[in-house]
């Protein structure tokens, strides 16, 4: 067994080394980071830039991009071996509902998903790292679950929120599905020193859509949420919809 092993808050953070911790034992291990935290990057690969690796006090590798980057690197030149599993996390902070589509750390493990690699991204639902061993205990309990007994559909990508309890490894786990989000808050405005006008990214919107079933019941209600997900984005009911659209005659 060969395990590859990322995130996207960096290659100095507490969730990565506890992930690493939680995978002792259960192959050959290789980690890979972005050299300083890449959070909200999503699936994006650096194209316009050389991008360099190093290697750590601890062994752990890092590069100078993005956690697509990361793992993108490692499966075609940095590491000689194809792992048999690739990991993203342990992040701080939830990833769910609308946030999958702008995380890094579910896209570091999309990455070795559309490899054709199984896949899961952890992450704790608050931030701080609070309660990180009993986090790094739930992850290690989903990782043994899924070598146990692989799923009949492979690879599988997996995204994995665990409370910050004291008790997350004792804690009930509920397959969901996606939840989703009120519109982000309003940009943040400050003035520089030369009084010129900058802009920070707003705060995450409240969960919208968060009844029984969702990734944000799960978790609100003591539970780990494991979701499935998949890379088509198609809207298959509208396909149809869509076709007759286009089969209709256009107006003169």
């Amino acid at each position: 067994m060969r395990i590859l092993i990322a995130n996207d808050d960096g290659y100095l953070a507490p969730g990565l080394a506890a992930l690493v911790r939680a995978c002792e034992g259960l192959g050959d291990i290789d980690v890979i980071a972005p050299e300083q935290n890449a959070s909200g990057t999503s699936n994006s690969l650096t194209l316009n830039r050389p991008l360099s690796a190093y290697t750590s006090a601890n062994g752990f590798h890092y590069l100078n991009g993005t956690p697509s980057d990361c793992v993108h690197v490692a499966l075609t030149g940095l590491f000689d071996r194809r792992p048999d599993l690739v990991l993203s996390g342990i992040n701080q902070g939830a990833n769910m509902g609308d946030d999958t589509l702008y995380s890094g750390t579910v896209a570091a493990a999309m990455e070795g998903f559309l490899f054709g690699i199984p896949a899961i991204a952890f992450s704790q639902v608050d931030k701080g790292w609070e309660h990180l061993d009993a986090a790094a205990k739930v992850a290690r309990q989903v990782i043994e679950q899924v070598l146990a007994y692989p799923p009949s559909r492979r690879p599988f990508l997996l995204n994995v929120n665990i409370p910050n309890r004291v008790d997350a490894a004792d804690l009930p786990m509920h397959v969901t599905r996606l939840g989703r989000r009120h519109a982000s808050e309003p940009v943040i405005r400050q003035q520089n020193p030369r009084g010129e006008t900058m802009y920070w990214i707003g705060p995450a919107g409240d969960a919208r859509v968060a009844g029984e079933g969702t990734d944000f019941h799960a978790t609100a209600n003591g539970r780990v949420s494991i979701t499935p997900l998949q890379i088509d984005l198609t809207d298959h009911v509208a396909v149809p919809d869509w076709q007759s659209w286009l089969a209709a005659p256009t107006t003169p």
